[in-house]
């Protein structure tokens, strides 16, 4: 027999953070002496994408300054000024995802999060998307020395959190990490933008359209 969508039982939704409840600009620490493309070609050299992934898999930050360094003290120094003015790469909070949030709390369902985020700088962000604060609980892959889409991340998740997958909803903007939920049982959804994630919410009977 085929399942309505309207039929699903939801008990949880878990939340990504970075682009999904909480605006994230790397480049924004640097903007006031360098335009996006010189950014983009440093951040390229300095192989921005791989130090982020080691912080985001817990280790500390000194390390990951002290590895920029050894590619040569240019790059040392765009990696230490990003730690040093990260709070600047936070915009607020995503466009209507607070509002989503809001709701969501209103029908009683669980609210979790589960984030590739470094433990030295996650302080920051609930002061600049405060939805965070009502989350029941939040796993951080810098706290974990793991991060995703590793299935043992998600495992600690629903470990942690006595969560069902196939009674929770996953939401990401990770393409990767919602093959990853899927796989585990999660009922998964890319994030592209609240209004869209909203009409998926009103699909399945969470929220109402």
């Amino acid at each position: 027999m085929i399942m309505n969508p309207r039929d699903l039982r939801c008990e949880a939704v878990v939340f990504d953070l970075g682009n999904v409840l909480i605006g994230w600009d790397p480049y924004l620490p640097f903007c006031d002496d360098m335009s996006r493309a010189e950014w983009q070609e440093l951040s390229y050299s300095a192989d921005f994408s791989a130090l982020n992934i080691m912080a985001d898999k817990g280790s500390p930050l000194d390390e990951v300054i002290s590895q920029a360094y050894e590619r040569g003290s240019r790059y040392g120094e765009f990696i230490e000024r990003y730690y040093d003015r990260f709070d600047r790469s936070l915009t607020g909070p995503v466009p209507g995802t607070a509002e989503v949030v809001d709701d969501l709390e209103a029908t009683g369902v669980r609210l979790l999060g589960l984030t590739n985020w470094s433990a030295e700088t996650i302080h920051h962000a609930p002061r600049h998307a405060p939805s965070i604060r009502k989350l029941e609980g939040l796993v951080v892959s810098g706290q974990e020395g793991v991060a995703k889409p590793d299935p043992v991340v998600f495992r600690r998740l629903i470990q942690r959190y006595g969560i069902d997958p196939v009674t929770s909803v996953f939401i990401d903007d990770s393409v990767h990490n919602v093959e990853t939920a899927n796989e585990l049982g999660f009922t998964a959804i890319q994030f592209v933008d609240a209004e869209r994630l909203r009409d998926v919410l009103a699909h399945r009977g969470i929220l109402s359209a």
